[in-house]
């Protein structure tokens, strides 16, 4: 889905005050599931990396940034994902050279860059492959909401322009339960940029002596596109966000295409953009989330994903020293005797 505009809007627009009982119901239902829980702990150390709200914040770029920081402490970590959009439920280990987003979703493929990557629906039986499979150490893309596996530290990811939205729980806006509850599952927040949105949430964590790790996203492959005539195209939950980005890089985007969250590209989507791109003398431009979706594609989606050029982002953390120090502290960083 695309985030409603009604779930930024200030104030409470109708649909806010007619969708505010579903979303105490909402509420209470994932403080039920927590209630009623008897979550399984895994041998191994497990980093949880969520958020707080529906939609992006960038969790899978933090998990990737966690996955370095990791091995660069000697440590061996196994990424564990729900595999958001792909058929298998697993427990599997992903095979980049077998399996696709059909099969895995798109997060996991990028995850496999860096880091085994066990995708599995049900979160025990991914921790309990993780343990056999000579890791040291478990990283969640998502699933702070899942009360199902015990985690040694919780991160919250918050995009500091975005926040939290109207601060209602889903549908009547973005939290995926309400605040206060959720800092409770928080070991820490992670903000991602910079934004008044994202002070107000480090200011209430603050409140609660909740650490709050500051990092930006930086771009890698940024040459060429300053004066560049571009046709972006990007199905992520805020592609506005992506375009912006381009924009402050100099590109000239002449054409952009937002589609929801883990969009399915189709064959006459990829014609159109295909064409603009030819009409425009424009370079194709996507992010390596969508160009996972569209690898190992055939006919106009093959050929639209060999002339896309991907916006290479890390996450990068403002004192990766003292986050280490964080994870030392809460006994993640021991190694599997």
């Amino acid at each position: 889905m695309r985030p409603p505009a009604f779930w930024d809007a200030p104030g409470r627009p109708w649909q806010v005050k007619a969708l505010a009982p579903l979303g105490l119901a909402y509420d209470a239902l994932t403080r039920l599931r927590f209630s009623i829980a008897r979550p399984y702990r895994s041998t191994l150390p497990v980093i949880c990396v969520g958020n707080l709200v529906v939609g992006g914040a960038g969790k899978t770029p933090t998990a990737l940034a966690l996955g370095e920081i990791l091995r660069a402490q000697g440590l061996i970590p196994a990424f564990l994902s729900r595999g958001y959009g792909g058929a298998e439920a697993g427990p599997l280990t992903l095979d980049p050279e077998r399996h696709d987003a059909k099969a895995v979703g798109d997060e996991p493929l990028l995850l496999a860059r860096v880091a085994p990557t066990i995708v599995s629906r049900d979160r025990p039986a991914g921790a309990r492959l993780a343990e056999q499979s000579g890791a040291d150490i478990i990283v969640m893309d998502d699933g702070l909401q899942n009360p199902s596996l015990v985690k040694t530290v919780s991160f919250a990811v918050v995009d500091a322009q975005t926040g939290i939205g109207n601060g209602r729980v889903i549908p009547a806006g973005p939290l995926r339960a309400e605040l206060d509850f959720q800092f409770r599952l928080v070991d820490a927040l992670i903000l991602v940029g910079g934004g008044r949105a994202g002070d107000a949430v480090a200011a209430r964590a603050g409140q609660r002596a909740i650490p709050v790790f500051r990092a930006i996203m930086s771009g890698h492959n940024v040459g060429g596109l300053a004066g560049r005539c571009v046709v972006a195209f990007a199905g992520i939950a805020r592609p506005e966000k992506f375009f912006a980005s381009l924009e402050a890089l100099g590109a000239n985007v002449v054409a952009r295409r937002g589609f929801a969250d883990h969009h399915p590209f189709l064959e006459r989507e990829a014609m159109e953009l295909l064409a603009i791109a030819a009409r425009e003398n424009a370079l194709l431009v996507s992010t390596e989330k969508d160009l996972a979706r569209l690898k190992g594609r055939t006919g106009a989606l093959g050929r639209l994903a060999e002339a896309t050029r991907p916006l290479l982002v890390s996450l990068i953390f403002d004192d990766p020293e003292e986050l280490v120090d964080f994870l030392r502290q809460k006994g993640a960083l021991a190694k599997k005797a």
